[in-house]
């Protein structure tokens, strides 16, 4: 019996390998489009033998991203950056990366695509990053009018970066930074008066499980009923970042101080970040992504339409948060 044949850019990635470890477990054939298959093998074991084979792609190269697509009856694309270094920009990636995915999967053919952009995609955003994803949806829908797009918020799992990168951070710092641009305010009454030092708390997150992210991308590969639509991807809870540094202290059994700063200050940070010759912790960008919430806003289908029933952070977290807590060996 023929098996069908799936190639997955950013097979390797923290979304990237469960997706490949549930098309494997559903009979496809997966490519893993990597840029480098060597220190990608580690995917082979998530099927049977020969079942699981990364290839070298880099979705910059057309004639890489054709090679890894020949033969192949659908595309996954889950390539996407968090900051720009060297050619590497958010353009290049987000937008031109897409493009050159779905033209060359035209040419070969296909006709089933999965995209993944992210929430808050908007070409009107201050945000390089934003309006990168949302040029890349636009490529993608150029060729294929027909693409399922999936926005997922803030994606946490025991390989994420964000809910580890707070841990780590709580590792190292009696503090732990809420970004807020509402100011402070007080209420008086008879009996005193009491400041409010974090407003709002800062921007709003809904966490989604990186499983149920790669359920919602495997879905509608395995039923045509699916395809085609915009699903945008949050979990049951939303958390302002307030609420996630109180997560962060509760999981990790530490008690460091969650301190209110203004956007001006991680301005500064960020800009300091950037000299440094390591991914940085902040930037710039990602600075202006903050003053946005990370949330669902309704209008799109989402989990609920593709039959996921979204995990919560609080049934996850402690599964690899332990690593991070004093008692830790």
């Amino acid at each position: 019996m023929n098996r069908r044949v799936v190639t997955v850019f950013g097979g390797s990635g923290f979304i990237g390998r469960q997706v490949v470890r549930k098309l494997a477990a559903t009979g496809w054939i997966v490519r893993a489009a990597v840029r480098d298959p060597v220190a990608a093998a580690f995917l082979k074991p998530m099927g049977d033998p020969g079942q699981v084979n990364p290839v070298m792609a880099d979705v910059t190269k057309p004639a890489s991203v054709a090679a890894a697509l020949a033969g192949a009856d659908a595309v996954v694309n889950l390539v996407g950056i968090l900051y720009e270094s060297g050619k590497r920009t958010f353009d290049a990636v987000h937008r031109q990366g897409a493009a050159n995915v779905a033209e060359a999967a035209k040419a070969a053919g296909i006709t089933a695509i999965v995209h993944m952009s992210a929430l808050g995609a908007d070409k009107s955003s201050a945000s390089a990053y934003a309006r990168s994803k949302a040029a890349g949806e636009e490529a993608v829908q150029a060729v294929f009018p027909t693409v399922t797009i999936v926005r997922p918020s803030v994606v946490f799992g025991p390989d994420d970066d964000f809910f580890n990168r707070f841990a780590r951070l709580a590792q190292i710092s009696p503090v732990l930074p809420v970004f807020t641009g509402d100011g402070f305010s007080a209420r008086c009454t008879e009996d005193g008066c009491q400041v409010d030092w974090f407003g709002s708390g800062g921007p709003t997150f809904q966490p989604v499980y990186v499983g149920d992210v790669a359920e919602a991308i495997v879905r509608p590969l395995n039923d045509a009923r699916l395809a085609g639509r915009v699903y945008e991807l949050g979990g049951p809870r939303r958390y302002t970042l307030k609420e996630v540094m109180d997560l962060v202290n509760e999981q990790t059994e530490r008690e460091r101080l969650v301190v209110p700063l203004p956007f001006a200050v991680g301005a500064v940070q960020a800009a300091l970040f950037s000299l440094l010759p390591i991914a940085p912790p902040l930037t710039k960008d990602q600075l202006i992504l903050m003053r946005s919430d990370n949330v669902v806003r309704g209008g799109k289908p989402g989990l609920a339409e593709l039959g996921v029933v979204p995990v919560s952070c609080e049934s996850v977290l402690p599964g690899y948060m332990g690593r991070y807590r004093p008692t830790a060996g």
